[in-house]
């Protein structure tokens, strides 16, 4: 039976309440607790379980890992907080914001930990390819995250070289996610593969909708600030094509405000997205977006499973593609 995506992510948030950290001292577990009570999407582990479905009727060996990477990703949240120096997620106080930056560094480093020990509760036959898989992907989201931080102080960064860093920073653990969960409900090789590959190019569609939602979005569905990326000068989709599209005197008035130390932060937000608005750059981004999840549904389309298998992943394909938060 083909589990509906809402029986999915039931399952996945019993699951994740269900995790109760609470070893001593409490207050390295509590701040683990809070971020992982904040809700969200959950749609890596929802994507575990869900290509987990495609190939068999018992996800249940599917749930251990689908946890460890969803533990994964709020870590990761976890740290890029508080290297952004990010106020809110989800609308709450950041980890750090509320604790202090030396408990958000310490419990982030019992998060990574109580990741892997859940991925190693992967059933024996699938636990060296799956914990292979998650190390290689771990280590790719720090490549990402390096080249992001690197790319701030740089103003020749080019689109190839953006779509290479979000790959890894975003892209990696959503594939990661479907093709733990191919590998854990029987895939083939071939089968699992093409599920990675579709998943780095629903993520690269995902991130860069993210991208568009911060300068366009609605905080109130959004979870966090809007202009996040335009304040710490993120070298975004959005402005790297600003600057490639912009007159001389719009090159001069971005330059201006990404230098400038003491300004109105809204101000600058609307600064920012004045020009791309007049330069069209929503667009673009927009058909960028489209590019990317168009390719990722070509990938379906490969995989050697009945069209029926795949009619809830592609549901939620869509629904990513259509998000305003």
């Amino acid at each position: 039976m083909i589990l509906s995506f809402e029986e999915i992510l039931k399952k996945v948030e019993n699951e994740v309440s269900a995790l109760h950290l609470n070893e001593s001292p409490i207050s390295l577990y509590t701040p683990i607790q809070y971020i992982l009570s904040l809700g969200g999407k959950r749609i890596r582990p929802a994507l575990t379980l869900m290509a987990c479905n495609i190939f068999s009727e018992d996800i249940e060996p599917a749930i251990k890992p689908a946890l460890g990477i969803e533990v994964f990703h709020n870590f990761t949240l976890l740290h890029d907080d508080l290297m952004d120096q990010a106020d809110l997620r989800r609308n709450q106080q950041t980890v750090h914001k509320k604790w202090g930056a030396n408990t958000a560094i310490l419990s982030g480093d019992a998060m990574l930990i109580v990741a892997y020990r859940l991925i190693g509760e992967t059933s024996g036959k699938f636990l060296k390819p799956v914990l292979d898989l998650f190390t290689t992907t771990a280590l790719e989201i720090c490549a990402g995250q390096q080249h992001d931080m690197e790319f701030e102080s740089r103003s020749d960064v080019e689109e190839e070289e953006y779509i290479e860093m979000i790959r890894l920073k975003t892209a990696v653990l959503l594939a990661c996610s479907l093709k733990t969960g191919a590998l854990v409900g029987g895939a083939s090789e071939k089968d699992a593969e093409i599920l990675y590959a579709y998943g780095i190019h629903i993520g690269l569609a995902f991130q860069l909708m993210d991208d568009l939602l911060d300068v366009y979005g609605d905080m109130a569905s959004f979870g966090k600030k809007i202009g996040g990326d335009i304040l710490c000068n993120k070298k975004t989709f959005l402005l790297i094509h600003a600057f490639k599209a912009a007159s001389e005197d719009q090159k001069k008035e971005l330059n201006d405000w990404i230098h400038k130390q003491d300004y109105i932060l809204e101000e600058k937000i609307r600064a920012f997205r004045k020009i791309y608005t007049d330069l069209c750059i929503e667009k673009i981004t927009e058909k960028k977006i489209q590019y990317f999840y168009e390719l990722a549904n070509e990938y379906l389309d490969q995989l050697s499973v009945s069209p029926e298998r795949l009619r809830v992943l592609k549901s939620i394909s869509q629904l990513l593609m259509n998000r305003k938060s």
